[in-house]
């Protein structure tokens, strides 16, 4: 199991009855059901495409904003976009540049260097910006915590406004215009807007012609608004849609080369098409110290300049998935030496800084855990860190604020800057806040579904009616559906064996294929002959010109009498591990049997492995008993485990998700009647005191 729980909804029939009489597909119906939308108009309401854009003068200051831009073409001054080296950033400082230029402004863009600048405003650009004749700097999707920078502005005669929408601090820096939706005497009615949608809105304001911009940029738009994961919904999801009509046709050469590169120029663009496929190599540029490329592309008008960039920004992002890799492997090695369990992890080393937040994303998940990697340079480190179930970073690292030099960033995603001294304090400090974030209740470690189905619906015909739901994203997720008591029939690792091919097949003898990217057999807690139950995403499948529907999975688990047992057993063993006495039966249920011990050790040593297992508890319990041909518990497994290792046989690492196992082939045999653990429970099923381990 990928997610520790899952909160499954309910379509009530009555209501999906009342929705495909509207129209609506049968699938569509079921999440529209099941997410309270029970009627055509509130449904309808919901998948709008057509929210009106809402005015962008009601943004505090956005009025002061355009004074001064304005003003800057009336005196002749140049005036410089200043953004940040995500799509976001990107997207919104080219979409702001073109605009100026086209409307005769002396606009230059300039976007920092990842590794030599570090993120938002800093003295080294604001110096060079004015060796360069700046006399008006406005930033993109950054600035919002930039105050001595402000000041050192203003020190230069530089004039400065600053268009964010990241968490803003108490005190706002010193501006001719502070425009962010965050600011505490908002004025705008909704927060949801990102870099770029901030940057159109000022371009719209300063054109006074808010349809007209977003014919020209939604493309823009629906790039940085899906990338930086911001929710789908009001204007947002009117954006988004327009932008994703204007990507099926680009009118922009360097995006028509983008999708050309990506050989996604002839099919569907949709919501994932721009976070799974485009987001990652516009962003390549940006983390591998070269976003001059991104910029080039989307401002070029040479089709045969945006084409090279194009290829270039795929080069990079191939390079970025081999470092990404190496980081990952070597931040893993790290945890051995962490304690367990982990309320957060801290690691630092010497890491290729525009990478490290891809590997935290990818071990918070991985970990279950909040994540910070830090990339050393002397005595000196900057961070990218993850969120793991809603734990707010950027509120931590506010309460955390005097160990860290600078830092920035929202509920999720958030970096900073630290000197090595306060590593370990503050390594122990954020785990405290983890922990007591944890203890609180309001960590969400669940998988939110839609509603339980039967095969029967999984037709490409209803597959395909998915598509009104579009775009998907944040505040409108892509379905989710559960289906139970499915066999699992066929378990293959494809990719080079960083994904799972499955074949499942239903209680109605119909067999499924799914695929469960990024998870091996291993991960996934599986074997063939399992039952099990699956959360997924359906998807049309085409190969070799046949269609058929395939599951993208979210998550699979045991079917739900195996899970009620594992359950039980676990919290048995808990309680034997910790604090809680223990009755005789408990103690004699825990007690394993000679045959347990032969049959796991007989597993462990046998050719199948090379002296070293990581495999999740469950699965190797399960792959146990099918070498054994002998029924045997997972609370036994445990057990015997435990006490091979307590007698040295065997060396075990307790990880999130699964065991790591090393066996000592050195040692030699061992009286297991000499195991504390076993006398121990031995004397507890003989009634003679009830201690604990």
């Amino acid at each position: 199991m990928k997610y520790g729980t899952w909160r499954i909804g309910k379509a009530d029939s009555a209501a999906v009855s009342r929705l495909t009489d509207a129209g609506f597909s049968a699938l569509t119906a079921h999440v529209l059901a099941s997410r309270g939308y029970t009627d055509a108009s509130s449904a309808e309401g919901y998948l709008s495409n057509h929210a009106p854009l809402i005015d962008p003068f009601l943004l505090r200051e956005m009025d002061q904003a355009v004074a001064r831009v304005r003003l800057a073409k009336q005196r002749g001054e140049k005036i410089a976009v200043f953004g940040d080296y995500d799509v976001d950033g990107i997207t919104a400082t080219c979409l702001l540049t073109n605009f100026l230029r086209e409307e005769g402004y002396d606009c230059t863009p300039y976007i920092p260097g990842r590794m030599e600048e570090g993120y938002g405003l800093n003295s080294l650009a604001i110096h060079q910006l004015q060796k360069q004749g700046i006399r008006l700097i406005v930033t993109v999707d950054c600035g919002i915590t930039a105050i001595e920078e402000a000041e050192l502005c203003s020190r230069l005669g530089i004039d400065l406004v600053i268009t964010d929408h990241h968490e803003c601090r108490e005190a706002l820096p010193r501006a001719c215009a502070v425009v962010d939706p965050h600011r505490r005497d908002r004025t705008y009615p909704h927060t949801d807007l990102c870099g770029v949608g901030i940057a159109f809105k000022l371009a719209s304001a300063i054109s006074g012609d808010q349809a007209q911009i977003m014919e020209r940029y939604s493309d823009l738009v629906c790039l940085g608004t899906i990338a930086d994961v911001m929710p789908l919904r009001g204007e947002n999801r009117t954006l988004v849609s327009h932008g994703l009509a204007a990507l099926q046709k680009p009118k922009r050469v360097g995006v028509a080369a983008l999708l050309r590169e990506c050989c996604h120029d002839k099919q569907e663009v949709t919501a994932s098409t721009v976070g799974y496929i485009l987001a990652p190599r516009i962003n390549a540029a940006g983390r591998m110290g070269q976003v001059e490329l991104a910029t080039e592309l989307f401002l070029s008008e040479d089709p045969a300049v945006a084409a090279l960039d194009a290829e270039k920004l795929c080069a990079l992002n191939r390079e970025r998935q081999n470092v990404e890799s190496e980081i990952y492997q070597q931040a893993v090695s790290m945890l051995h030496s962490m304690p367990q369990p982990r309320k957060a992890i801290v690691l630092s080393g010497n890491w290729h800084q525009g990478v490290v937040g891809i590997v935290a994303s990818r071990m918070a998940e991985d970990c279950a855990c909040p994540t910070f990697l830090i990339c050393m340079d002397g005595d000196r480190g900057k961070a990218s860190s993850r969120s793991y179930g809603g734990f707010n970073l950027f509120s931590s690292l506010t309460e955390l604020s005097e160990l860290l030099e600078s830092y920035g960033g929202h509920e999720l995603a958030a970096g900073f800057t630290i000197r090595r001294e306060n590593i370990d304090l503050f390594r122990e400090k954020i785990s405290a806040l983890a922990g007591a974030f944890q203890a609180s209740g309001e960590a969400k470690n669940a998988l939110e579904c839609d509603c339980m189905i039967d095969a029967s619906l999984l037709t490409e015909e209803n597959v395909l009616g998915l598509r009104e739901l579009e775009p998907c994203g944040c505040g409108c997720a892509h379905p989710v559906f559960c289906m139970e008591n499915l066999y699992v029939e066929q378990v293959t690792e494809v990719g080079g064996g960083k994904h799972l091919r499955l074949r499942l097949r239903s209680d109605e003898g119909e067999s499924i294929n799914a695929i469960f990217f990024s998870t091996t057999a291993r991960r996934a807690g599986i074997c063939v002959g399992d039952t099990v139950e699956a959360a997924f995403t359906p998807q049309i499948n085409e190969y070799r010109g046949t269609t058929s529907v395939q599951l993208n999975l979210v998550d699979i688990r045991p079917a739900e009498p195996e899970r009620e047992t594992i359950d039980a057993e676990l919290a048995l063993y808990s309680r034997h591990r910790g604090s809680h006495p223990i009755s005789r039966a408990e103690a004699e249920q825990l007690l394993p049997e000679r045959r347990d011990f032969a049959a796991v050790w007989r597993y462990l040593a046998s050719s199948n492995h090379s002296g070293v297992i990581d495999e999740e508890l469950c699965c190797l319990s399960r792959k146990i008993m099918r070498h054994a041909g002998c029924p045997i518990s997972y609370v036994h497994t445990k057990i015997c485990l435990d006490v091979f290792a307590e007698q040295e046989l065997i060396y075990v690492e307790e990880l999130p998700q699964n065991l790591h196992i090393t066996i000592n082939f050195r040692q030699g045999k061992v009286d297991l009647n000499q195991s504390a653990i076993l006398n121990r429970l031995r004397a507890q099923k003989a009634g003679e005191g009830s201690g604990n381990l």
